[in-house]
């Protein structure tokens, strides 16, 4: 579900002064007026929220302490485990 801001078309009070933001579904009808003071609000675009940088991206010492295994090929249907639980190698003769 997105998060929408909406802003006041004139005035407003000290709650919807500086714009509101409000999780809804895509179906949701937006917001009218301020629920606090009835201030006509209208619904802002912004910017997307980009991840940047690797901080989204499972490490090897991540993997093993959230209980997952991860192996790496490392011939013809030939794997070894590079962290977490269970056999060193895996084959598939």
């Amino acid at each position: 579900m997105p998060i929408y801001k909406y802003m006041p078309t004139t005035g407003g009070c000290a709650q919807c002064r500086d714009g509101i933001e409000r999780l809804q579904r895509l179906a949701d009808a937006p917001l009218a007026a301020c629920p606090e003071c009835g201030a006509a609000l209208e619904r802002v675009i912004g910017a997307p929220q980009v991840v940047a940088g690797q901080s989204h991206v499972l490490r090897e010492s991540h993997l093993a302490k959230h209980g997952f295994t991860q192996y790496r090929k490392v011939g013809k249907g030939k794997y070894e485990k590079t962290a977490g639980k269970g056999p060193d190698t895996i084959s598939g003769d």
